[in-house]
């Protein structure tokens, strides 16, 4: 009976140790798990406001998704390391296999596959950037037999449309600089993206326009690697809180990100 009662005793105490451990799990620091390295690694890819672009008058650079990391690892109290990649898609790659701790991208249902998303901070219509010269006035008359449409390989706009088009012809390019020679070259008749990245893209193509209207849109949100599901609350509290405190605005106007709106708060 004694070695019995002694066994329970071990057992049950093991039980109440698993039961602590899981507590302190749970009540753990934020940064511990959005950071686990001791800095926050934030994913980001040039050549649209959404993320980063260099600032020649400042010499700090400017984007939507740096402001928000640096915001981000502030509350945290941990240091902040911008990781550039070339690419959207580097960007998500790095996420899911965890080489970095965030990103700020388009939250879709395929994404949301390999990565977690927090509610959208932001909207941005999809677009089209037309060359000099073109007959294209509308979206809806992009899909046609003979087109040929640009976007960025592996991006959601690739994705929906080489889903959705009938007629015009998908013509991938590996980053916008890419698809600007592209154009440049006339070797595509449109470029598909969101339309922040078009009307930077414009600037560097004399006499191209973005058309009137949209195909889409797309909704950008914090993602973090699968596995951190732990913040999930904090994630969503501090996406609210900069939307509300005019963070996202500030950071929407300091990178000069046309056509987006701040998403409601969830």
């Amino acid at each position: 009976m004694h070695r019995i009662i002694v066994a329970f005793l071990i057992v049950a105490g093991a039980l109440a140790w698993r039961g602590v451990g899981a507590a302190i799990a749970v009540d753990v620091e934020p940064h511990l798990i959005l950071a686990p390295s001791g800095v926050l690694r934030a994913g980001l890819y040039p050549g649209t406001p959404t993320s980063i672009l260099p600032d020649a008058g400042s010499g700090e650079p400017r984007g939507v998704g740096y402001d928000l990391g640096k915001e981000l690892a502030r509350r945290l109290g941990v240091p902040y390391e911008p990781l550039v990649f070339a690419k959207n898609a580097e960007v998500l790659a790095a996420v899911k296999s965890g080489e970095v701790d965030v990103a700020f991208t388009n939250a879709t249902a395929v994404r949301a596959r390999d990565m977690n998303f927090g509610p959208p901070f932001l909207e941005i219509e999809h677009g089209y950037l037309v060359p000099r010269g073109s007959a294209l006035t509308t979206p809806a008359e992009v899909d046609a037999l003979g087109l040929r449409v640009g976007v960025t390989a592996g991006s959601s706009s690739d994705a929906s449309l080489s889903r959705d088009f009938k007629h015009a012809q998908i013509v991938r390019a590996a980053t916008f600089d890419v698809a600007i020679e592209m154009m440049s070259a006339g070797a595509i008749n449109a470029y598909a993206t969101n339309k922040a990245a078009l009307y930077e893209m414009a600037e560097k193509l004399p006499g191209s326009k973005v058309l009137e209207g949209r195909w889409g849109i797309e909704r950008h949100a914090i993602a973090i690697p699968k596995g951190r599901e732990q913040v999930t609350a904090f994630i969503r509290q501090f996406t609210n809180e900069v939307k509300s405190e005019g963070i996202v605005g500030t950071a929407i106007a300091r990178a000069g990100l046309r056509g987006a709106m701040i998403s409601a708060a969830e």
